[in-house]
């Protein structure tokens, strides 16, 4: 009777891993052929990269020295918190 229960526990066991194994290799399979479908008929558009304007205060070089100084001060203010 020993032999009986053990040899019907490994039978449910392996039924059991085999339903688990075959839901996913089947769930796999679809969610591979539905994303193959999408890409295929409905394609992701290419971005579009638009040029950013540049401002006046930028373009010139007192808008250049000024970015400098704002840069220096924010490393001397850094490094001065560090001491």
């Amino acid at each position: 009777m020993q032999e009986s229960l053990i040899q019907q526990g490994l039978d449910i066991t392996l039924f059991g891993m085999g339903i688990v194994f075959t839901f996913l290799l089947v769930l796999v399979i679809c969610t591979t052929i539905m994303s193959r479908v999408i890409t295929r008929f409905f394609p992701e558009a290419e971005p579009i990269i638009a040029a950013a304007p540049v401002s006046s205060a930028t373009a010139g070089g007192a808008g250049d020295a000024r970015l400098k100084k704002i840069i220096k001060a924010a490393i001397e203010q850094h490094r001065n918190k560090r001491r």
